[in-house]
């Protein structure tokens, strides 16, 4: 008997077929998952997806989603025993037509152990001809695996406008002997925001922290540039010294500081391991975006968080718990209140002898005439409400941190 299948038919046949092909995919990811989720071997687990990954590298797109899985799950992680078949299939992805299945191959290959993948990475780093985003998945890749070559290769990391803000704060991550004569030598070079990433490294390890506390003495870094949770650090790491150098921190209300414990508490490594940066970045979108920039995306009305200290949850959580308790003066509220009684909330932006002109939330630029000001006030709260994590729900807090923690950009969850 012989069937007939119109080409309609046909194609929905098609569809039926790669539909069906899917379910058995995500059913193998279901089943690996599981594993890790609930503790088993997983090296089993990572030998059922390195089998699929042989099945499916003819597509890229499934094939680039499984290795992704993989990463994820092994986030955090380094020198992984590899699962079985992982050396002829690495082998084989090494040599994938496709850029992305060869570049993801070659970061599960680092977190596996292979030191060819760490010569590569190596390699991309220190050829200048490479595109600056290359290198700098390159350098980032060389951290997650604490690379302790990368101390060698400093320097010239610092002359690098892609690569200087990942390589300051990797000094915290991978230990640097000679970093801290390195940073002070160029701090003055350093543009303001650097400058603060420099003082924020420094504040990360005791032997670095040392030397920042004789850079404030000798008047190499003023007093005003750090910031105050670099000196709740530094008072934590040198002591009494720092404090009767510096001077009484001013302490953090008693109910910031039980809501930034209860916080803690939640935000273990392990619950933002399983967490979601792609619906943290939609929490991010929801709550964050219409004032802070963050990968080039979001408003202008508060510091651009791309370079911030992410990675550190003490500053994210007291920048969100208490964000009054240190505010850059140039992200102070200023209240305007106009001769016919209007009041506006904004930072300031631009002034001359004519106007003012404030960013506020809802506009980024609003302009008022001297002549039109009635009263104007500084205030040295911030822009920021207090209690933004206190409206979200614990998942959401717990995706959102990280997303801010994230390196590089995530897709939003739909």
């Amino acid at each position: 008997m012989k069937f007939r299948v119109s080409k309609e038919h046909g194609d929905r046949f098609e569809v039926a077929i790669l539909l069906h092909s899917l379910r058995s995919l995500f059913f193998v990811v279901f089943i690996a998952s599981a594993h890790f989720a609930f503790g088993a071997d997983e090296t089993e687990a990572f030998a059922l997806l390195v089998q699929t990954l042989n099945a499916t590298e003819s597509n890229p797109p499934i094939c680039c989603s499984l290795m992704r899985g993989m990463l994820s799950g092994l986030e955090g992680r380094r020198n992984v025993t590899p699962p079985p078949g992982w050396s002829e299939l690495r082998k084989k992805l090494g040599q994938h037509e496709d850029s992305t299945v060869r570049e993801l191959s070659m970061k599960l290959a680092q977190i596996f152990g292979d030191p060819e993948a760490t010569r590569r990475y190596l390699s991309v780093l220190r050829d200048r001809s490479v595109d600056g985003s290359k290198r700098l998945l390159a350098l980032r890749a060389l951290l997650e695996q604490r690379c302790d070559q990368l101390p060698e290769i400093f320097g010239e990391l610092l002359e690098e406008p892609t690569l200087v803000l990942d390589a300051i704060r990797g000094c915290a991550v991978v230990a640097n002997p000679s970093a801290p004569a390195i940073l002070l030598a160029k701090y003055e070079q350093f543009d303001p925001d650097l400058r603060r990433v420099v003082v924020e490294t420094l504040a990360t390890r005791k032997e670095y922290a040392e030397s920042l506390f004789e850079a404030m003495q000798a008047k190499k870094v003023k007093r005003d540039e750090i910031p105050a949770h670099v000196a709740r650090s530094l008072s934590e790491i040198l002591g009494k010294r720092f404090i009767e150098f510096y001077g009484e921190l001013r302490p953090v209300a008693a109910d910031r500081e039980q809501l930034i414990a209860k916080y803690k508490k939640l935000l273990t490594p392990e619950a933002i391991a399983k967490a979601d940066a792609s619906r943290g970045r939609a929490v991010f979108q929801k709550t964050c975006a219409a004032c802070h920039l963050l990968y080039g995306v979001g408003g202008k009305v508060g510091p651009d968080l791309t370079g911030s200290n992410r990675a550190n949850l003490d500053y994210i959580l007291l920048n969100s718990v208490d964000p009054s308790y240190d505010v850059p003066d140039g992200y102070r509220t200023v209240q305007i209140l106009t001769t016919d009684g209007q009041v506006i909330n904004g930072v300031l932006a631009e002034e001359d002898a004519i106007r003012v002109v404030l960013k506020t939330a809802d506009q980024p630029r609003v302009v008022i005439a001297k002549q039109d000001i009635e009263t104007r006030k500084l205030s040295p709260k911030s822009m920021m409400p207090d209690g933004q994590l206190d409206q979200m729900k614990a998942q959401e807090v717990v995706d959102l941190i990280k997303y801010l923690r994230t390196t590089e950009q995530v897709e939003i969850a739909k």
